[in-house]
């Protein structure tokens, strides 16, 4: 069987899959952005602080996926929710390092303008410092997308979302007809969709960032 028969005989489920591999990725970044820029935006005051986030994310990306998935199947069993949990997990990292790095980064003299000018923390942070540090925030965000696609595979173990059972049942097949023409369009079709979402963030960075901070 070659990679035309099956898509052929396929098309339908592999494209349910893309957009299902597609909604996982963005539903998990749209939650680390949301804990990932909070936390952040708590603690980038404090170099104390800073660190402490910094080990804390930084623990948390490396232990490996199947300890993860492991644990949440005690708890939340199979499907969506395990996978996005730890999909969400992982695009932590990317988010917190680039948001504190961005707000710190912020130009002390438009700081201390915008301070003498009688701004206070919450104006300040919501009108100067966060957009300047906007660049390099969705600089992380775009990581952690790219980076998590992959990881995403791994949620078919545990009955989740995407192309991860495209791969998961091409090496299960294996060695019949149908095996290696699945693994090879689970494979090409995460790829696609980690270009995919890449290429969309560099275009909402270059649309909605300032030429200024370009």
């Amino acid at each position: 069987m070659t990679v035309a028969d099956y898509l052929a005989r396929r098309w339908d489920d592999v494209i349910e899959l893309t957009i299902e591999h597609l909604l996982a990725v963005a539903m998990a970044v749209g939650i680390a952005t949301v804990i990932g820029v909070a936390l952040a935006v708590l603690v980038y005051r404090s170099d104390r602080a800073v660190t402490l986030l910094l080990v804390a994310t930084n623990t948390l990306f490396t232990v490996p996926a199947l300890a993860y998935f492991g644990v949440l199947l005690a708890i939340v069993g199979l499907g969506w929710t395990s996978a996005i949990t730890v999909l969400a997990i992982y695009a932590l990292l990317p988010i917190v390092r680039n948001t504190v790095t961005g707000l710190r980064e912020v130009d002390p003299a438009i700081v201390r303008a915008a301070t003498g000018m009688g701004m206070g923390r919450l104006r300040l942070l919501t009108r100067i410092e966060l957009p300047l540090a906007y660049p390099v925030i969705l600089s992380g965000i775009r990581v952690s997308t790219v980076l998590i696609v992959g990881i995403a595979a791994i949620g078919a173990w545990v009955s989740g979302p995407g192309l991860g059972a495209e791969l998961f049942g091409g090496i299960g097949s294996f060695p019949s007809a149908r095996a290696r023409p699945q693994i090879i369009v689970g494979t090409v079709g995460i790829v696609l969709v980690a270009l995919i979402l890449d290429a969309l963030l560099a275009l909402i960075t270059r649309l909605t960032t300032p030429r200024g901070l370009q």
